[in-house]
């Protein structure tokens, strides 16, 4: 899989006032960039993700800023290796993913720039209840593989446009992906990857993401 530029690529630490916590990630900043896109990873991954470190890749030749999360702290992310209870907390990763883009807000280096989010699994249902959130300016979100039925009836107060993407051979999430495509009201697509399953493990499917992401973010 391609790897994030060395070049533009930093580690960082993103303190969250109101919760009195840090949350580590990965930023990297094509010269020029007028737009962010954050990573909101679920299910027990993080931002060292192969999966989403190359939708980044991708993201950055097109010129997209790219923030990568851990939306749990080191402690969290222990505890849920062994309870997956933090995973499941829809509310919490929301509310860390908020904290995120607020920083992005105030951050001198990135202030001015228009931010996305990009979740999978569980995060993108905290992508999309983040940005229903009231004073929250998302521009476009994608969600790969996720569970946007699990934000619930705060769909229908979404304004950012939302592409839904899903593999053809996962069968249960595009029934559920289904659901909460008829609660948006915002521009909304749905993709379907032909050949693919819930993880785009099989040859050229995950490409097939990268490309329809880029396309999505760049058009809006």
């Amino acid at each position: 899989m391609a790897q994030l530029p060395k070049n533009i690529t930093k580690e960082i630490s993103i303190d969250l006032p109101k919760e009195k916590i840090s949350l580590d990630g990965i930023v990297a900043l094509p010269e020029g960039a007028k737009k962010i896109i954050v990573f909101a990873h679920g299910s027990g991954s993080g931002r060292n993700s192969p999966r989403n470190q190359f939708v980044a890749s991708v993201l950055l030749k097109h010129n997209l800023g790219i923030l990568l999360m851990d939306l749990l702290t080191k402690k969290e992310e222990a505890i849920d290796e062994l309870t997956s209870e933090y995973r499941f907390d829809i509310p919490l990763l929301a509310k860390r993913l908020t904290g995120v883009a607020e920083w992005i807000g105030r951050n001198v280096a990135t202030k001015h720039l228009s931010v996305g989010y990009f979740g999978a699994s569980t995060g993108a249902a905290a992508a999309l209840i983040s940005a229903a959130e009231e004073g929250t300016n998302i521009f476009a979100i994608v969600s790969r593989g996720g569970r946007p039925d699990l934000a619930g009836k705060v769909l229908t107060k979404v304004k950012a446009p939302t592409l839904l993407i899903v593999g053809s051979y996962d069968y249960e999430v595009i029934d559920l992906n289904n659901l909460a495509f008829e609660l948006l009201r915002s521009e909304k697509k749905m993709e379907i990857v032909k050949g693919a399953t819930h993880l785009f493990e099989e040859p050229g499917t995950l490409e097939q993401v990268a490309d329809l992401a880029a396309l999505w973010f760049v058009q809006h």
